[in-house]
């Protein structure tokens, strides 16, 4: 009796088994700790066999920034080479390095590309409006974008040629005959201190009658912010032998100017008193994109 009741007290001392453990068996139990410390074991490989983040990535990406500020420099450097030297002087530069004018080519098309709307699109749909007849003849058509949305036979001019449709020259002496094209185009062109011999270079080649077209930055015709009062340039290129047909100031970006040649020019000889058009300086306003200032 004594050893019966040793017995039972032993059994209420035992601390009872957790009801998972009691209804597996053991080695079950085994197998889930074995698996447990696998688990681990994999999550610590996997951590370890993956490589350490390359600073590579990094450096491609500043690198890039630092080519755009590179490019965005020279390309405001050139243009504002451009608007403040005449256009020998700009002929002579890029033929002393052609490689310049596609740099600033580079960087026009990259300011161009956050206009909402482009000048020459405009022109470009005023030609579609007219009939297919029209010669035109384009100074400074870039990339020659007008010639190439056209049926009109277009005469493009720049100071460097890389396409064979495109002809190098100074603006103020473009090799056509006088009396020859129907419209004259200036889509953000009249650069350099001496821009008024392009216009009248513009007059020498159109015929009676025939159109002159200008697109300009909107800030270069704005007197309130240093730009040239809008009416006297209109009155200007009036005394060279025009008539102002139309002005457009509807795009927050730029102008156009629509002129027509008189039949006949009364007042050849006269002296003309062209006002300055200030130069439009790209300055650099973040790491992707600059604004043009007076």
């Amino acid at each position: 009796m004594k050893g019966q009741s040793r017995k039972r007290k032993r059994a209420r001392h035992k601390k009872p088994k957790k009801i998972e453990e009691s209804l597996q068996p053991k080695h079950s139990i085994k197998h889930k700790k074995k698996t447990h410390q696998q688990q681990n074991h994999a999550d610590q490989s996997s951590a370890s066999s993956k490589p350490p983040k390359s600073s590579s990535s990094n450096s491609s990406s500043f690198l890039d920034k630092m080519r755009a500020r590179l490019a965005g420099g020279h390309f405001r450097m050139i243009n504002e080479k451009l608007y403040t030297c005449t256009g020998k002087e700009a002929l002579d530069y890029f033929k002393g390095d052609p490689e310049l004018f596609d740099m600033y080519h580079t960087g026009y098309q990259e300011q161009m590309s956050h206009w909402p709307e482009q000048p020459v699109n405009i022109i470009i749909k005023w030609l579609k409006d007219h009939t297919s007849s029209l010669i035109v003849a384009d100074f400074g058509c870039g990339d020659a974008r007008l010639a190439k949305n056209v049926k009109n036979k277009v005469f493009s001019f720049d100071l460097v040629s890389n396409d064979p449709s495109v002809i190098a020259c100074d603006m103020s002496n473009i090799p056509l005959d006088p009396s020859s094209v129907d419209v004259a185009v200036f889509c953000l062109s009249l650069m350099g201190t001496n821009y008024a011999s392009y216009l009248q270079e513009a007059y020498r080649v159109l015929k009676p009658s025939g159109w002159l077209l200008i697109a300009e930055v909107k800030s270069r015709f704005d007197p309130n912010n240093g730009g040239t009062d809008p009416n006297m340039f209109s009155k200007a290129v009036c005394e060279l032998g025009f008539t102002s047909a139309l002005k457009d100031f509807s795009n927050k970006m730029f102008v156009v100017l629509y002129f027509k040649k008189k039949e006949k020019q009364s007042s050849k000889g006269r002296k003309i008193e062209w006002p300055e058009l200030k130069p439009c300086i790209y300055k650099r306003r973040s790491d992707s994109n600059a604004h043009c200032l007076l």
